[in-house]
């Protein structure tokens, strides 16, 4: 059975295109479309028209991919930046109009449970009770738990994006009063979930997303070409050195550090400081590195509890009832 899923974030759409066999996903083909959708956002959140059409195009392109590969769907959604935008509502009648695809937004604290599925999937159970933190570019989701969903998950305004635009953005490199203040705000923030998360204990902390990759890189984690399969940790001691040194540069120059890239150079400072922040007040000591996130939760959800909780948790019609059989070991598109 093959799947698709397209991802609508702050900085990018990806389109993941997998195979299943033994309820595992495994992907054949992925892409990419840089919009950075929160740079075209209003100051109350608004999204500007010409960003609407860009995404319209991403996720037509997703759309026309998806079903060159014989994958259905896709199980299209947007995160924050799209989620919290007042005209919402209108963006998801555009793109529907315009592609012929149902994109939805979830809630966040869906978003922390799906991410939270693909984690357990990864770490297995020997992780034993476990926390995950994924980071974006509007929001910080947070989940706990013991099995395979979550006892508890929340999602705060946390996102990298959103702080540098709020905190960041009037000197490069940032003033100590700058960094005091997303300080004061990441703890105020993060107070009641960062009390849950101590008093939890978990034996394993996890953390996904991209702005987390690029920082436990330049915490000295092996590099994305060794494969995903590579243990990567990164502890607290280092995110708080690395969150130094990205203060002391302006963002021009920390794209020249390891692990992080120009789109993501001027939001990883407050990436960091939100990661430091997070481990220090949760009573972690450092966090696992997983490959798997949302994308993957989505699939896996889907899978394993079938195309019914996908119409209930969106409110979307199935687009996957009667998916198309593909062999596993396709690994380039028809002719």
């Amino acid at each position: 059975m093959r799947l698709s899923v397209v991802d609508a974030g702050s900085n990018t759409v990806r389109l993941v295109i997998a195979d299943v066999e033994g309820g595992v996903p495994l992907p054949v083909h992925t892409v990419k479309w840089k919009l950075r959708l929160s740079e075209h956002a209003g100051p109350d959140g608004t999204i500007t028209d010409e960003a609407v059409e860009t995404l319209v195009q991403a996720v037509g392109a997703a759309g026309a991919t998806a079903r060159r590969w014989h994958a259905p769907g896709p199980l299209a959604f947007a995160t924050a930046v799209v989620r919290g935008a007042p005209n919402r509502q209108e963006v998801l009648r555009r793109v529907a109009a315009g592609t012929g695809v149902r994109m939805c937004t979830l809630p966040g604290e869906t978003e922390a449970e799906l991410t939270f599925l693909a984690a357990r999937r990864w770490l297995g159970w020997h992780a034993g009770p476990l926390a995950v933190l994924d980071i974006g570019g509007g929001s910080l989701e947070v989940a706990f738990g013991r099995g395979r969903l979550p006892d508890f998950a929340a999602s705060l305004p946390l996102g990298a994006s959103r702080l540098t635009r709020e905190y960041l953005g009037t000197h490069d490199p940032p003033g100590p009063e700058e960094l005091k203040e997303l300080r004061r705000r990441i703890r105020h923030e993060l107070r009641d979930v960062a009390s849950r998360i101590r008093w939890e204990r978990p034996r394993t902390a996890a953390v996904s997303s991209r702005t987390f990759q690029q920082l436990a890189r330049l915490c000295g984690a092996a590099p994305g070409r060794y494969g995903p399969f590579v243990r990567r940790e990164m502890r607290c001691r280092d995110l708080h050195e690395a969150a130094r040194t990205l203060a002391a540069l302006p963002a021009a120059e920390r794209a020249q550090l390891p692990g992080i890239s120009a789109p993501r150079a001027e939001q990883s400072l407050a990436g960091a400081v939100v990661g430091h922040t997070a481990l220090k007040l949760m009573g972690l000591r450092g966090a696992v590195v997983c490959p798997w996130a949302i994308r993957e939760g989505v699939l896996l959800r889907y899978i394993e509890d079938g195309p019914d909780w996908w119409t209930d948790a969106t409110g979307t019609a199935d687009t996957t009832a009667q998916p198309t059989a593909a062999p596993l070991r396709i690994a380039t598109p028809p002719a």
